[in-house]
């Protein structure tokens, strides 16, 4: 009896052997031949090109928030002609070439190079304003105005670079970036659009050098002709030579040497010019569309724990990254890629615990039954009465393959509490998505577009204890039949 477990190690050791010994190999990378169990010369050429592919789609999902840095940065100068520190307001579905914003209220968006300009001051006036400054890596540098260390009640913030020397600046919040650059992005609140605009073009970005004479402030509107020249995503090589570019303007981060390492047989390194071989080029073409694809399961089906809203329907939390994305133990890698994959910059608030305070977003990418919204059919979405909500809330939708909001002939992909919306007997409102309006309900109407899919997001703006105890019920969106 004592010399059975013995047997069976000895088995499965010679099994072993034998596998690792054999002249040839199936596997999921293809068929593997060995010589005396040495790799051949083809086999080492298959292996090392499996290697570096693997690693492109990794390396996808890893770069996905300073891609989408770079981008942006690439769209304020595009469309307005920006530079750094002036400031660049976008409304409507039409300039929304951004992940998922919204459409309720405009956004006012500035970039520093602090690399260029050293420390820069950023004064914010009293009032309804509120947003995030952010690094490269799209982490929170601080939230600004009401969620903000200001309060709403006004101040002054002094952002500083890498090595930098912090200014002496008495009263002022002053933050240091681990990167060069940085991305301001805030909403005035005031629903009319006017005043809001008025309030936003009282803030002043300039660099500290030149505190005691400000340089006129840009206050800049895109062209509308110049959207067309943009994507909300690079896609092939165009992605990683934007990933290149960011890259050689930032310093590198001891949490990403290893991820570095990977870039380098790729052609990507940083003091060094982005020039791939074709065989680096078809790699990292293949590695960008199924590191999409990873990311897209990654973000419309997320495997995180309890990423549902309510266990009875498909709402899932849209936002489930800690803001700084680091943890004690390790950095959020796939919880960051499945929200900067469909979303675009993040605030402190956007995560609040606290009832009244700082925004909630919940998305779905099914239906009821499970099969992915389709833009040739019709749907329906029931929102109960009494949304935990505060402020006002919000359904907007989004195409997929944009993740921005959908583009169609009625100009409109979001509606809400602040519309006139027709109501049912018991408070409910009913919003219809479909190609054709629905008969009597053309104020509750988004309309989608065939052979587009799309999926939906729902803002809570403030939300309330009944959002945060899963106590307020949201159906899930209906095939209308």
């Amino acid at each position: 009896m004592k010399t059975k477990p013995l047997a069976l190690a000895l088995a499965s050791l010679l099994a072993l052997r034998t596998a690792t010994d054999a002249q040839s190999v199936s596997t999921r990378s293809g068929r593997l031949d060995f010589e005396l169990g040495v790799p051949t010369k083809e086999t080492v050429t298959k292996l090392y090109d499996e290697i570096d592919y693997q690693r492109a789609c990794q390396l996808y999902i890893w770069a996905l928030p300073l891609v989408e840095f770079g981008n942006l940065l690439a769209i304020l100068e595009g469309t307005t002609g920006a530079k750094p520190g002036d400031l660049t307001i976008y409304t409507g579905n039409e300039q929304s070439v951004f992940l998922t914003p919204n459409a309720t209220t405009p956004y006012i968006f500035a970039y520093l190079d602090l690399a260029k300009t050293g420390p820069v001051v950023m004064d914010i006036p009293v009032g309804g304003i509120a947003g995030s400054a952010l690094d490269a890596w799209q982490r929170p540098l601080s939230d600004l105005g009401m969620t903000g260390p200001d309060q709403g009640k006004g101040g002054k913030y002094v952002f500083v670079g890498p090595g930098q020397e912090a200014p002496t600046a008495e009263g002022a919040f002053v933050l240091r970036s681990p990167t060069y650059g940085v991305v301001l992005f805030y909403r005035t609140l005031d629903p009319d659009q006017a005043k809001g605009e008025a309030l936003a073009k009282r803030i002043r970005v300039y660099p500290w050098a030149r505190r005691d004479s400000p340089p006129a402030i840009g206050f800049l509107k895109p062209d509308p002709d110049k959207f067309a020249s943009f994507t909300t995503m690079p896609r092939g090589m165009k992605y990683w030579e934007q990933l290149a570019e960011v890259i050689q303007r930032e310093p590198v981060e001891d949490r990403d040497r290893f991820f570095m390492a990977m870039l380098r047989p790729l052609g990507i390194e940083k003091g060094k010019p982005f020039q791939p071989d074709e065989r680096q080029k078809k790699i990292l073409t293949e590695g960008a569309f199924v590191g999409e694809a990873m990311a897209k399961a990654n973000t419309f089906d997320m495997r995180f724990p309890n990423i549902r809203y309510r266990p009875d329907t498909l709402w899932q939390y849209f936002l489930i990254l800690d803001p700084m994305q680091d943890l004690a133990n390790y950095s959020e890698l796939d919880e960051r890629g499945a929200y900067f994959y469909a979303a675009l910059l993040v605030t402190k608030g956007m995560r609040s615990q606290t009832p009244g305070v700082g925004q909630a977003y919940l998305g779905s990418f099914r239906d009821k039954e499970g099969h992915a919204f389709d833009g040739a059919k019709s749907y329906r979405l029931r929102v109960p009465p009494n949304v935990p909500a505060k402020q006002f809330w919000s359904v907007t939708l989004y195409d997929v393959d944009t993740r921005s909001i959908i583009l169609n002939e009625q100009h409109r992909g979001q509606l809400g509490s602040r519309e006139d919306l027709a109501k049912n007997a018991d408070g409910a409102v009913d919003v219809y998505f479909g190609p054709t309006s629905p008969k009597g309900f053309e104020k509750n109407w988004i309309q989608t577009v065939p052979a587009k899919a799309w999926f939906v997001g729902f803002r809570f703006y403030a939300p309330t204890e009944a959002y945060f105890d899963k106590s307020w019920p949201l159906p899930d969106v209906e095939l209308m039949k």
